[in-house]
């Protein structure tokens, strides 16, 4: 009896220590999710990523003469045609129809490799869909979430020397590397600057690239610190959109002032030679409630006495009741009007180098105002 009950004991220990672990993971996780970002392939970024205050206003004030003249044109007007020395398009793997040897692009970023739980990549694209484009071709790897990207960067680990294997053994088709790396958490800063170092040694005359978060200033322990990370790599691509995002309140993904303070960092802090400005393609949607949340009881109670709800169903014994309500939507997006615009700014700044996020999101106007010095 008494060894039954010693053996209960170490089995309920157990049993405590594994839920410990379990809610030490799931912390992590939520954080994790709480600093999502786009982005762009359905991530998103918060305001502390961009370098902004969640009720912060960008107003209208720019440093440059040109600029309120600039955006004054009315879409009646004819438009201007920017030239760039670099102009990078992230493309999706499964979505390389529609892209054309005639698009003015230098560098194509396929998107991309993954790293999944168990720290190992997944989801290598094929190499072959692309090899007739004329562009320089870039493998691009991502690692979502603050805990995995933790984990797979902590030096001596046996998991970080397999993934720097697997990503040089993966870019070996390819003229360059892109690690768009987004959550890794502050206390890993030092582990992903050497992990970048090691990645740069290992490629040889290939590019390291990196994508980082947009900056207006100088942040203290930045993970991200763009000064830091210039010496190590090929170029940097400055993902200057989700200014909004798609649980901040309605706005633009990238508007112009605020893309003026991030691209007139980049150029002080970068420099023009490793410099690539990123622009959105896509749009956003905005409604004014979100019907799909959970309800204490009394909530439930005051939206039945606020809809006149009387009529309650019951299937297999559970209540239910449905109802009508207006939905006020708000959309955000870009056309070959703000592109074009946002393209002759960056240009007449200085900027020599573009990307966008991400090819088959634009309007096919927008190839119109673009030239390849």
């Amino acid at each position: 009896m008494k060894t039954s009950k010693l053996f209960l004991s170490i089995k309920s220990l157990m049993a405590m220590n594994f839920l410990f672990v379990i809610l030490i993971f799931f912390t992590a996780c939520a954080g994790t999710l709480n600093t999502g970002f786009p982005s762009r392939a359905g991530m998103q970024t918060d305001g502390d990523q961009l370098d902004m205050e969640s009720d912060e206003v960008i107003e209208d004030t720019f440093d440059y003469d040109f600029l309120p003249e600039l955006l004054s044109l009315s879409i009646d007007n004819e438009l201007p045609v920017s030239s760039f020395r670099e102009v990078w398009a992230y493309m999706v793997a499964g979505r390389e129809a529609g892209f054309s040897n005639n698009h003015p692009v230098t560098d194509l970023a396929y998107f991309g490799t993954s790293v999944n739980a168990y720290g190992r990549l997944a989801g290598i694209p094929n190499f072959n869909n692309i090899a007739g484009i004329r562009a320089r071709k870039h493998l691009v790897a991502t690692c979502s979430g603050q805990a995995l990207s933790y984990f797979v960067l902590m030096e001596g680990r046996p998991e970080r020397e397999a993934l720097i294997r697997g990503l040089l053994e993966a870019s070996r088709p390819y003229d360059g590397l892109q690690i768009n790396f987004e959550y890794v958490p502050a206390e890993s800063r030092a582990a992903y600057h050497s992990f970048l170092r090691e990645l740069r040694a290992g490629l040889g005359d290939k590019m390291l690239t990196v994508a980082l978060a947009a900056r207006a200033r100088t942040l203290q322990n930045d993970v991200y610190d763009y000064a830091t990370i210039l010496p190590i790599v090929d170029r940097i691509l400055v993902m200057a959109y989700d200014e909004h995002w798609s649980t901040s309140a309605p706005g633009p993904i990238a508007s112009m002032a605020w893309c003026e303070r991030v691209a007139r960092y980049s150029l002080d802090t970068i420099g023009r030679e490793k410099l690539i400005m990123g622009l959105p393609f896509y749009g956003r949607r905005w409604g004014n409630i979100t019907p799909n949340m959970a309800f204490i009881h009394s909530g439930i109670e005051n939206i039945m006495r606020e809809q006149g709800i009387t009529d309650i169903q019951r299937s297999s014994g559970i209540p239910r009741f449905t109802y009508q309500t207006a939905v006020n939507m708000t959309v955000y997006f870009e056309d070959e009007h703000s592109l074009s615009l946002r393209l002759d700014m960056y240009r007449r700044m200085g900027v020599e180098a573009v990307g966008f996020w991400r090819f088959g999101q634009e309007t096919p106007l927008i190839w119109n105002y673009i030239n390849l010095e």
